[in-house]
């Protein structure tokens, strides 16, 4: 069967990368059953001929109007589908889609109709807001960092950056690799626009967002570097659960010595890009 990847090395890196990454959080457990998703802006990669493509199935409504999607151009992973089989199978497993006019709609253009996750409000409103602010990220990730979720069930770690501060101060490299630190949603009912809004307030500050007792949220320039910036932060967290299970309270590096690493290596306190 003919597929939108075909002849276009560009497009189908993309989605390479996708499945690539994919494995990886089944691997780690992060992704089960259907757990975690993801979208990706291609429209750079978009030509004329897609850009002629028919709507395969019937449009569908956002939930918010964002005005900076018009005409855009998104891979996002089926709502219902495994992690594990979009590894293998990503065109069967994800679909394209395209924002309407309206910019309050959209609809799937390849391979097959399959219906984008639940979250598609919460990942186009990140979306629209990266490219308001002339980002240069255009992944985003939602998975289930099992550490993570279980720091995010104790009330201290949910107030102001304490979470931030314990997972820099595990590591060195944690502080030096996610300089912006994570930041934290309260619970929202998953797919809310509630929980939609709550995590663009976080991502003005943050590249990875927590939602409390459900998941994080990573943007990156590809999916790999929201990847790669949940894991660092994972990394961490699985430091300190290794330490306190040896019957302390961990340490961890001081105020002082954080500051070094940052005043040593520059490290952004903003977004790059």
């Amino acid at each position: 069967m003919k597929s939108i990847l075909d002849n276009r090395p560009g497009l189908k890196a993309v989605i390479d990368q996708v499945a690539e990454v994919t494995g990886y959080l089944w691997q780690k457990g992060w992704a089960e059953r259907n757990g975690g998703n993801i979208t990706v802006n291609i429209t750079e990669f978009v030509d004329d001929e897609i850009k002629a493509l028919p709507a395969i199935a019937p449009v569908k409504q956002i939930g918010k109007v964002l005005p900076n999607l018009k005409g855009k151009y998104f891979y996002a992973k089926g709502t219902g589908k495994r992690m594990r089989d979009l590894a293998r199978f990503p065109m069967e497993n994800g679909s394209i889609i395209r924002i309407c006019d309206d910019c309050a709609s959209y609809e799937i253009i390849a391979d097959k109709p399959v219906a984008p996750t639940s979250e598609l409000p919460s990942h186009l409103a990140l979306q629209d807001y990266l490219l308001a602010s002339g980002s240069c990220y255009k992944a985003t990730l939602h998975t289930h960092p099992i550490e993570l979720v279980a720091m995010s069930h104790i009330k201290r770690f949910l107030k102001g950056n304490e979470m931030t501060k314990v997972l820099w101060s595990m590591i060195p490299e944690t502080l030096a690799f996610a300089p912006l630190g994570i930041g934290i949603v309260p619970y929202a009912m998953p797919g809310s626009i509630e929980l939609a809004d709550a995590t663009l307030e976080q991502i003005k500050k943050h590249d990875v967002v927590m939602w409390e007792k459900h998941g994080t949220v990573a943007v990156g320039v590809d999916i790999m570097d929201a990847f790669d910036q949940t894991d660092v932060l994972c990394k961490a967290a699985n430091i300190y659960m290794c330490a306190k299970s040896m019957g302390s309270e961990p340490d961890g590096m001081t105020d002082q010595e954080m500051k070094d690493i940052q005043e040593t290596f520059n490290l952004p306190t903003s977004r790059p890009c």
